[in-house]
Parts: structure tokens; C-alpha cells; sequence
């Protein structure tokens, strides 16, 4: 398989609807758009998804490695043909980030980038943009993980992709404006329906509010597939051979499929692929919707993911699925709860317009939603002791980003001094209070951080339902 990544010169430059547009014009032309997204992030993947009709991975080189982000990307592209070509969505601007970035993501799979420029008032400019772009490419600290495991780690600004710029004397100045190595590949004309509707906490999903089908249309026309096709490179190959989902399931299974519950619905959505074909491959999975009204289904441990649990308080908390959730976790019921699971596992939430509502109640302690982001970063956990998704010692990496905080209220039913455990110290993160992350009550655990299940915790997850299933 080929592929390129679409990096930009900058954050909110118009890189999603790019990648929507570029993949639509490699269809036009023939060819098989797999898409996938650089960094932590389910948002604009979901989009990829609902226009493409095929998840799209991630690719995060920090929590994954350079062998687990090509054997991801291979692992995306099995339905596709033999003229499958990798759309790649990168993160931030394309030099941007403290422990990974698009730049690393591109070198790490050995693929071209395709610079995404805001043209809409620049024209010449925009060729000196993408040759500082290029040569800066010479100077970048790339990370030691990605150097060590590339053979020749290169950033290679191949083509520039001109967002809100007009057809003819516009378009035409900024494509003869290219120095000598950098391919135009064409534009995407401004237009008022080419956007991602924002919500309180960022954009909607792809499943929320999808781009519109003929604007999509409308973007790719300019672009020249053809010319994309050229420009991309075969992806560098995983130096270990990916397993099979049925080697994986034979490797990591004593015989017991026990069946892990996971939430999902308009407050529990942030879940990796990667995540679900994980659990599948090892478990039995019965998803539920607690703001539907569904009670907790029969189960040997509970996945409670990130979302918007504050945009669906009320419904949540006459959910009876958090009162089963609290008699479960008292019998000792293996449950993770992450960022948004986290919060429906305290005591209280707290909404950002002061209404308070009653949570399940397994952990101590209440949250409440803040006006401004409260974490945003990379993450790296330390297990203090055997835990449920996690021996002692072992280290995982992940990502947080949440407008909550947690505290231990004046009446909160735990001391932090005396009762309060944490699964993990932080070696990178905010966490809960700063050093620590991963609530702990009997078998449940709750973190901010959002792990990737290359770090082995819903292997580990599923270790604790099959062990509680024996009795």
C-alpha cells in the first residue's frame, strides 16, 4: 500500500476537510482511500469514518511505537485493494507536538507529505511557506524512538494542497509560485458548508453531524488524484509481522471468553478501533447504553470510555445502570472507567451551569466541569501495584485531554490522606491531583488518561473478567 500525509502549516487550517476532499478525489481517480489520523484523537477520525464508510486508525508513534503505527495502518487497510492508498491526517501544525508529531508519523511510515496551506489571503506567500516547510525539515528534532527504529528518518515535503483558494488567477499564482520539488496538487475553494459544527468541548462527531456528501464532492473536484497518486510512496512494512485477530485471541486465551460490557452511546463515544477489535479478539462484547435506559447487561468486567457524560447528566443519573454498576463493583467486578467513565463512577457531576447530579458513587470523590481545558498532553503512567489493567511496574502511555476536575469534596466519603488509592504515579500528565492518575476502589479503577491498548491494558482487563468469571 501507498500513502502520504496531509500535514498542515498549522493548527485549524482546514486539515480534515482536506483529508475528506483528497480521499474523494483518489476514489474519483481509481484508487482505494484508507484513511487514518496522526495523534490522539477520535473526532476527526469519526468524520474520515461517516464519509468514508471504514474506520480510520490512529497513529500516535508516542503511545504506540514506529512498528505498532505501520502494523495499525497495515492492519486498516485489509478490506482495501490492490490500489489502496493511505490518507493520512496529521496533527496540530506539521512540526508541532512534545513527544510525537506529523513529521515524526511521516517518517516513521516513510511517506511524503502533502503541506495543507490556509490560502485565503496569501498567494505567492504561500510558496515561500512550503519552501521554509521543506527546508526546515533539515533542522527538526524528531523523536529518539522514531531515529532509532527508521532506517533514514526523513520529513519530505512533496506537494502543497492550497485551502480557500479561488479557481483561476488565484489558484493559478500560488501553483506557479512552487519552487523546484514541491508538487501542486490542487485546491479546495472556500465555501460556507465545508465546516465542522463546534461544540461546547470542541466539534461534533462524524456520526453527529457528518459533512455534507455534495460539498465533499464539490472540495475534491480541483484536486488532482492522479497527481496525489504520484506523488505517494509505499509504506514502510512492520519489522514484526502482525498476527492474525485469530492469533492474537489463541495467544492471549486459556480457553475462557469471558464477556467484558462496554458503554456505549451519546456520553460514553471515545473508543479506538484498535480498542474494540482488541476486546473482540479476546472477549465476548455487550455494548449498552446507559442514556438509553439500558441496565448493566451480564457481564465479567465493564469498559465505561470517554465522551460527554455532562451533556447527558440528567439522563445518566436516572440511568439504572449506575446503581447495578455500584452493587456490581462492591462484588468485586473488574471495571475501568476512562475520562468520561471516570466521571460517571464518582460521586457527583457537576455541569458547567451549576447543576449537580448524583453518579454511580464507586469512587470518592465529585467533578465539576470547568469553562477551560483542564489537561491536554501525552501522558505516561507508572502501576504502583497489580491492578486490572496493569502489573506493578509497568509502565503505559496514553493521552488526556478533559474541562473537569476531580476533588475530594468536604464530605467526601474517603480521606485522600488516609483511603484514597491511585493505581499509578505519573511519570508525564496532570492526572487526577497532579502526580497520580487511577482511582482506585476494590476492582475499579478510573483514570483521565485515555490508553491505547497497545500498552497492554485491555489485554490485562480481560485477564481480571476471565479470573472473576472462574469465582
Amino acid at each position: 500500500m501507498n500513502g502520504l500525509v496531509l500535514g498542515g502549516t498549522a493548527s485549524g487550517v482546514g486539515k480534515t476537510i482536506a483529508t475528506l476532499a483528497v480521499s474523494r478525489a483518489l476514489a474519483d481517480a481509481g484508487y482505494d482511500p484508507v484513511p487514518a489520523k496522526a495523534g490522539p484523537d477520535y473526532i476527526d477520525p469519526s468524520h474520515h469514518a461517516a464519509a468514508l464508510g471504514r474506520p480510520s486508525r490512529t497513529l500516535d508513534t508516542w503511545m504506540q511505537g514506529v512498528d505498532g503505527v505501520r502494523r495499525t495502518l497495515a492492519r486498516g487497510a485489509e478490506d482495501a485493494g490492490d490500489d489502496a492508498i493511505a490518507v493520512v491526517e496529521g496533527m496540530m501544525g506539521l512540526y508541532d507536538g512534545s513527544v510525537t508529531s506529523t513529521a515524526a508519523t511521516a517518517a516513521a511510515l516513510d511517506v511524503p507529505v502533502v503541506l495543507v496551506v490556509d490560502a485565503g489571503a496569501g498567494m505567492q506567500s504561500v510558496g515561500a511557506t512550503a519552501l521554509g516547510f521543506r527546508e526546515y525539515a533539515a533542522h527538526v528534532d524528531l523523536p529518539p524512538a522514531v531515529i532509532d527504529a527508521v532506517d533514514d528518518p526523513r520529513v519530505d515535503v512533496a506537494g502543497v494542497l492550497a485551502q480557500r483558494a479561488h479557481a483561476g488567477r488565484h489558484a493559478d499564482g500560488i501553483r506557479e509560485s512552487l519552487p523546484a520539488g514541491i508538487d501542486w496538487v490542487g485546491h479546495v475553494p472556500p465555501a460556507d458548508d465545508l465546516t465542522i459544527p463546534d461544540r461546547h468541548l470542541g466539534l461534533h462527531m462524524g456520526d453527529e453531524r457528518p459533512i455534507d456528501e455534495s460539498a465533499i464532492e464539490a472540495a475534491a473536484e480541483p484536486i488532482d488524484g492522479e497527481a496525489l497518486a504520484r506523488l505517494s510512496r509505499p509504506v514502510a512494512a512492520p519489522r514484526e509481522a502482525a498476527r492474525s485477530r485469530r492469533e492474537q485471541s489463541a495467544g492471549s486465551s486459556t480457553g475462557d471468553v469471558p464477556t467484558i460490557a462496554v458503554a456505549a452511546d451519546d456520553a460514553f463515544r471515545f473508543v479506538y478501533p484498535a480498542t474494540w477489535e482488541r476486546l473482540r479478539a479476546l472477549a465476548t462484547v455487550e455494548p449498552f447504553a446507559p442514556v438509553a435506559g439500558d441496565d448493566l447487561p451480564a457481564c465479567d468486567a465493564v469498559y465505561l470510555p470517554g465522551g460527554y457524560p455532562e451533556t447527558h447528566a440528567a439522563a445518566l443519573a436516572a440511568s439504572p445502570a449506575l446503581e447495578t454498576l455500584a452493587v456490581r463493583a462492591a462484588d468485586g467486578l473488574p471495571i475501568l472507567g476512562e475520562c468520561g467513565g471516570l466521571m460517571a463512577l464518582a460521586e457527583s457531576l457537576t455541569t458547567v451551569d451549576g447543576e449537580t447530579h448524583a453518579m454511580a458513587g464507586v469512587l470518592p470523590g465529585d467533578v465539576t466541569m470547568c469553562d477551560r481545558y483542564q489537561a491536554l498532553d501525552h501522558v505516561e503512567l507508572r502501576a504502583v501495584d497489580d491492578g486490572v489493567t496493569a502489573r506493578a511496574g509497568d509502565r503505559h502511555r496514553g493521552h488526556e485531554f478533559h474541562y473537569s476536575a476531580h476533588a475530594f469534596g468536604g464530605e467526601a466519603t474517603v480521606s485522600t490522606a488516609t483511603d484514597a488509592r491511585f493505581a499509578f504515579e505519573l511519570e508525564r500528565g496532570d492526572g487526577i491531583d497532579g502526580d497520580h492518575d487511577g482511582l482506585v476502589t476494590r476492582r475499579t479503577v478510573g483514570t483521565y488518561a485515555h490508553r491505547h491498548p497497545a500498552c497492554g491494558a485491555f489485554d490485562r482487563l480481560v485477564e481480571a473478567a476471565r479470573t472473576y468469571a472462574r469465582g
